[in-house]
């Protein structure tokens, strides 16, 4: 299979859409979800917000592939927030790891399927604003493709959504409001910017970063725009929720690391589970 096949969406899409719906139904006894939360590096720990937990590995599900990255468990947790059914990933998978942006984005369209309608996209990013300190965490406003691939690639299926999604007001106005609300009344710092995904998994040079400043990125990743899209295309309301793990090459005095965006990403998961707490039962 040449590169351009293997990003390329395959005919049976929908098929392997259904077949990954009926997998977590089976092996989490459920019928529906209502919110899908993934979570980005070193945010795992989020998942002790959820009652009455059900959990299966990633690897128990047709289809789904496994994160090949430290910190990503690859696992599936059912539990409930709030009394709302919420599926949340631990282990997100990355294009970066060879796993095209149609295959990552399956979880997204398998919960659609299980007709839910909110996706909450978690990750840690670098900051390219001074002003956004790691351990802080940033709502997203908008996002950037800086890596030139798109979930949507390949052949279209109509019951996926429009070939052509609007991405206007992709990150949802209202549960932006609403997560700003929960982070007032817990007295939390949560600012608001645009990300910027880039391929990775290098880490940008601090050319790319002044570049990201230009166009007016405030944090930049390696992941969530393709699961924006895949949600946006389905007619899902998406909040984007990002943990500023590190200063952005160029702006921080010490080299990165993926140890370092875990040590500070660890702390904030407590504050963003907290946060979750707070907005998912209102969204």
């Amino acid at each position: 299979m040449s590169e351009s096949d293997h990003n390329s969406a395959p005919v049976d899409l929908y098929d392997r859409v259904c077949e990954v719906a009926d997998g977590i139904k089976a092996k989490l006894n459920i019928d529906s979800v209502e919110i899908i939360c993934v979570l980005g590096s070193g945010l795992g720990g989020a998942v002790d917000a959820l009652e009455n937990r059900r959990s299966v590995a990633t690897s128990e599900i047709p289809h789904l592939p496994k994160s090949t990255v430290e910190g990503h468990n690859g696992v599936l947790h059912h539990g409930f927030i709030g009394g709302r059914s919420v599926l949340m990933l631990q282990g997100r998978v990355h294009t970066y790891e060879g796993i095209p942006p149609w295959q990552s984005t399956l979880i997204i369209r398998a919960v659609h399927h299980l007709k839910g309608q909110i996706a909450v996209l978690t990750n840690s990013a670098g900051s390219c604003n001074p002003d956004f300190n790691p351990g802080e965490l940033m709502v997203m406003a908008d996002h950037v493709n800086l890596s030139g691939r798109n979930p949507l690639i390949g052949s279209h299926d109509e019951r996926f959504g429009p070939r052509f999604p609007d991405m206007t007001n992709a990150y949802t106005p209202e549960l932006r409001h609403v997560a700003h609300s929960a982070a007032e009344r817990m007295n939390m710092t949560l600012h608001e910017g645009v990300y910027a995904w880039n391929l990775g998994p290098s880490y940008e040079t601090p050319a790319e970063v002044r570049m990201a400043q230009t166009l007016g990125v405030d944090a930049v990743g390696m992941s969530t725009a393709p699961e924006a899209i895949v949600a946006r295309q389905s007619g899902m309301r998406i909040l984007g929720l990002t943990c500023i793990s590190n200063l952005a090459a160029g702006l921080s005095a010490t080299p990165l690391t993926h140890e370092e965006v875990q040590a500070v990403a660890g702390p904030a998961a407590r504050n963003l589970a907290t946060l979750l707490v707070e907005v998912i039962p209102h969204v």
